[in-house]
């Protein structure tokens, strides 16, 4: 079998146990810009001079694929029952729907019916050697002329298509191009194989071919084929040519990474989003960071951080919004830093990617791939960190197995068109080639992954395990004080993180008796330091406080009659947020402690932040609040920030603890 081609074809090869020769690799190419226009004569001069030892051998097979772009999916045994199953031809082409190189040709082809494919397509033959080796010497041919029309003319030839018994695979039984069939065609499973089903010619073909544009076709197919992936056993590949760095024994022999950080947008929970960074699993003198930042409300924290890192890291390069480099012009220099100084790994973790794995960097590099991304989704959304196909100009389109893949249902080690925000470069792949993210059209992201797949560099993404997510920057409002405080609808996972008490899940479970320090009154902890402060930080900013006067605007009567010196809930914008936080975590714990009522969802149509001062209000007189239940959430600690005396009913909650809720 003769291969011309790169890793798709070599891996599907070994799996169908085909032996194989690669004619080419490493030559110049001289046989013009085929994916553009015509050319490739110079593939036939490359099988005259490697065949030759084959011409008087009449009864040895060969099957030829210019194979970067194929996949074999069974061994040679199928491959000879089908080509010998077409006798008395002595040489099989594949067959498409397109008349190429020259549509004006098309009428001299012999009429096929409508299940079956007319014209030639030159991408695979099989044959006899001797018969192969008189028809490619048959004529002459420069390596910039179309070995398609070639062949084309031969088969069109009466006399030439008799003399070596030249067929086309009609039925696509052997070779399936993909350009033109791809509606045809069904991914199905038989046990734990996958097989491509041409519906069209109701074939299962043994060559897969994604000629012309169908490469990002071939690379979905290729996700599923050959024993990539099983239904059953989910990713095989994902076993194969491992790298585990974690076997070097000693830190200063691991590979050196430069972690390239980018903050283009305000972004929310930047302060955890660091703090994943330190825990990940990787010798930091092992790491360099080079940080783009074109956000000034990030600048302050950034400066603390960095400062620090300086000590830990191999070094520390920051760019910020007075150094005016783009967002393009940064990525590109981080390309060329980590070429310039031979770096092993280029590690792309954008702002908006929280790795909440430690061991994320380790697993990617043991995957072995040129550019692989760690599968991440915003939580409970279908937005993802790659694409699973792209229109025609260059944009998302959906795949058929992308909600699949974010929904982990199928696992395993995916080709796809395009990611973004969290990927792993290897450095030996930046010594031969420059991606590319500088276009005035289109985003740095698109341009990135447009340019590898351009130059047939495959981007892959795992899924194996739970790497992280990604935080959604949309609405984040940098004008608010404390803005995440409001991220409780776009991202509520990073908001429970960090506000929400983590002895507070404790309570849900159901062998656990909730504090009673006095009669139908609960005590538990519900929120977190942050959250009381930055109320706090807020309320104090907003500093419109009612004043504890019995007459109120605010109220729909105009008048309170247990008036507290306060500002409510939806004088800061916040109301919604609150009305969320009391069904999603207080009616939770109502639930259990008052079992048997429910108002779904919980309304409370007054909410707000009261204090107590001496020069205001030192003193609240008893009073029933017209609720079915009371929420109280203490925001500072007594006897730390204020002293107090309370009724002898709550006398033992003088020692409630900042942040603790009292139900």
């Amino acid at each position: 079998m003769v291969v011309v081609g790169k890793s798709l074809s070599l891996r599907s090869n070994s799996h169908a146990s085909i032996y194989y020769r690669i004619y080419g690799l490493g030559e110049v190419w001289k046989g013009g810009d085929v994916k553009r226009a015509t050319g490739g004569g110079q593939i036939i001069n490359l099988l005259r001079k490697n065949l030759a030892k084959y011409r008087q051998n009449k009864t040895k097979i060969i099957l030829f694929s210019d194979a970067y772009d194929v996949i074999f999916t069974q061994g040679p045994e199928f491959l000879l029952d089908k080509f010998q199953a077409l006798n008395p031809a002595r040489i099989v082409f594949g067959a498409e729907d397109f008349c190429w190189p020259n549509p004006e040709l098309q009428h001299k082809y012999p009429l096929v019916e409508s299940n079956r494919k007319r014209f030639l397509n030159s991408g695979g033959f099989i044959g006899y050697a001797s018969d192969i080796y008189e028809l490619i010497t048959s004529q002459t041919i420069n390596d910039d002329e179309d070995n398609q029309l070639f062949y084309t003319k031969i088969f069109l030839n009466e006399f030439t298509r008799s003399k070596w018994s030249v067929f086309l695979d009609s039925g696509a039984e052997i070779f399936l191009n993909l350009n033109g069939s791809v509606a045809e065609i069904k991914l199905e499973v038989n046990g734990d194989d996958v097989y491509v089903h041409n519906t069209r010619t109701d074939s299962i073909p043994t060559v897969v071919h994604g000629n012309g544009p169908s490469k990002r076709n071939l690379n979905y197919l290729s996700n599923y084929l050959a024993q990539v992936w099983s239904p059953t056993s989910g990713c095989l590949q994902c076993k194969e040519n491992l790298l585990d760095v974690t076997l070097f024994d000693e830190p200063n022999k691991w590979p050196i990474v430069y972690m390239a950080i980018f903050i283009e947008y305000p972004t929310p929970f930047l302060q955890e989003y660091f703090d994943k960074i330190t825990k990940i699993n990787y010798p930091k003198q092992r790491i360099g960071l080079f940080v783009h930042n074109q956000v000034d409300y990030h600048q302050k924290l950034l400066e603390q951080l960095l400062s620090k890192f300086k000590q830990e890291y191999m070094f520390v390069k920051h760019l910020t919004v007075d150094d005016d480099i783009s967002e393009s012009e940064g990525r590109q220099q981080a390309i060329k830093e980590c070429q310039d100084d031979k770096c092993d790994y280029l590690f792309v973790v954008d702002s908006v990617v929280h790795l909440d794995h430690p061991n994320t960097l380790v697993k990617l590099m043991m995957m072995n791939k040129s550019v692989i991304a760690p599968l991440l989704v915003r939580p409970g959304k279908t937005w993802a960190n790659f694409w699973g196909d792209f229109t025609e100009d260059g944009y998302y389109r959906r795949s058929p197995d992308y909600l699949e893949i974010i929904n982990y249902e199928k696992i395993g080690l995916f080709i796809v068109p395009y990611i973004a925000h969290c990927y792993l470069i290897n450095g030996t792949l930046l010594q031969r080639f420059t991606p590319q993210y500088e276009d005035a059209n289109i985003d740095p992201d698109v341009k990135f992954s447009m340019s590898m797949r351009d130059s047939d560099h495959f981007l892959w993404i795992i899924n194996e395990m739970t790497y992280g997510h990604l935080v959604d920057p949309d609405n984040f409002n940098i004008s608010l004080i404390r803005p995440e405080m409001y991220e409780i609808f776009n991202n509520v996972k990073d908001w429970k993180a960090r506000y929400i008490h983590p002895d507070y899940y404790k309570l849900l479970e159901p062998n656990v008796t909730i504090e009673q320090p006095c009669p139908d009154a609960y005590w538990f902890p519900v929120v977190t330091k942050e959250f009381t402060q930055d109320l706090v930080d807020i309320m104090e900013a907003f500093n419109i406080w009612s004043g504890s006067a019995h007459n109120d605007k605010r109220l729909a009567g105009g008048y309170e009659n247990v008036p507290t010196d306060d500002v409510h809930i939806t004088q800061i914008g916040f109301d919604a947020h609150w009305l969320f936080f009391l069904r999603d975590i207080i009616q939770p714990i109502q639930q259990k402690v008052y079992s048997g009522y429910l108002n779904d969802p919980p309304r409370a149509a007054l909410n707000f932040v009261v204090r107590y001062m001496p020069e205001y209000q030192n003193k609240l007189k008893p009073h029933h609040d017209a609720s079915t239940y009371t929420i109280n959430v203490a925001l500072n600690d007594v006897g730390k920030d204020y002293e107090a005396r309370l009724s002898d009913l709550i006398a033992d909650l003088v020692q409630k603890k900042l942040y603790f809720s009292d139900l």
